[in-house]
């Protein structure tokens, strides 16, 4: 099977996840191209062709600088009529999974969202997914072609720079009439780790209400010194407490980190579905019986105002901060 990978970029940086989906490619097989597209992007070229793909396109256009639907979706239809690709693959991110979703629409071509597992049966892409909020695993086949899959960030080793060689293939820009223009992005909160990205994550939810300022700073805290993402509960967002980027669960990101701390968060499914697959889960509550410690690798049964101080100090010490 032929696999062609999409390479997501964001301001010229190539996004950390798409290296997992060329990894989870070329562990499938040994003809696997990939497909670049942004502006000044040389160096993510650099990068992609010292990975292991066979051929790479390449679409550098001052209007790819930013993520656009119909001019991406142009592009990446190019490609695949220049490849001649049987699968194709997407990092699970917002992007990836609108531009999947797009693609498999024109192509009348089945889609498997969200993979955790991906694999090769005969001439057919199988992937595993959670669905129920998770609580159960399915094997997914897709019909149409090509075969589209986004896989889930962090459920998949990053192909690695081996110093191999590929094609280069320059690409000119589709001519789309795109009936709207993305005229910028709007970060908030620049410098802090990606969610999608994290190896840890602490989070914090409804449990941080006596004073959610006070309760959201020693959480930034416990992350700085472990170069942790911090995330939240749909309940803490909804109460102001901290922006919607930051949520975790089935209405905001999906993560799948090596370890999450949930400080003050009960465990509803919405967000059990959407950090339950974390290798280890340390949960923090009051509440002896709050669902959180059913998923749970340790449990800690206290107020997140005196246990989260005393494990920033704990770090200071290990790591002689």
């Amino acid at each position: 099977m032929k696999f062609l990978v999409y390479i997501e970029t964001d301001s010229g940086d190539v996004v950390a996840s798409s290296w997992e989906a060329l990894g989870a490619a070329l562990s499938l097989s040994d003809d696997v191209e990939a497909v670049i597209i942004g502006d000044k992007i040389s160096v993510g070229v650099e990068d992609v062709v010292k990975r292991g793909a066979q051929k790479v396109y390449v679409v550098e256009d001052e209007t790819r600088q930013l993520f656009d639907l119909e001019r991406h979706l142009a592009d990446v239809k190019n490609v695949l009529d220049m490849s001649g690709a049987d699968a194709f693959l997407a990092s699970h991110t917002s992007n990836g999974r609108d531009l999947a979703a797009a693609l498999g629409a024109d192509k009348t071509a089945g889609v498997i969202a969200d993979a955790l597992e991906l694999s090769v049966d005969g001439d057919k892409l199988k992937g595993v997914r959670g669905v129920y909020s998770g609580n159960i695993l399915v094997d997914v086949t897709v019909d149409g072609s090509p075969q589209i899959a986004t896989l889930r960030p962090r459920a998949f080793a990053a192909a690695e720079d081996t110093g191999a060689s590929a094609d280069v293939v320059l690409v000119d820009p589709a001519n789309v009439d795109s009936p709207y223009e993305v005229l910028g992005v709007e970060r908030t909160e620049t410098g802090e780790v990606s969610l999608t990205e994290a190896s840890v994550i602490v989070s914090g939810g409804r449990g941080v209400a006596k004073d959610p300022e006070l309760g959201f700073d020693l959480i930034r805290e416990l992350a700085g010194l472990l170069g942790a993402a911090v995330g939240a509960s749909r309940a803490a967002v909804d109460a102001g407490f901290i922006s919607y980027d930051h949520q975790v669960g089935q209405t905001g990101k999906v993560v799948r980190p090596d370890l999450y701390i949930a400080a003050g968060i009960s465990g509803a499914v919405q967000h059990l579905a959407g950090m339950g697959s974390s290798k280890v889960i340390v949960a923090i509550n009051k509440d002896a019986e709050a669902p959180i410690f059913s998923v749970a690798n340790y449990g800690i049964v206290g107020d997140l105002f005196e246990v989260v101080p005393a494990m920033s100090e704990a770090v200071r010490e290990k790591l002689g901060k």
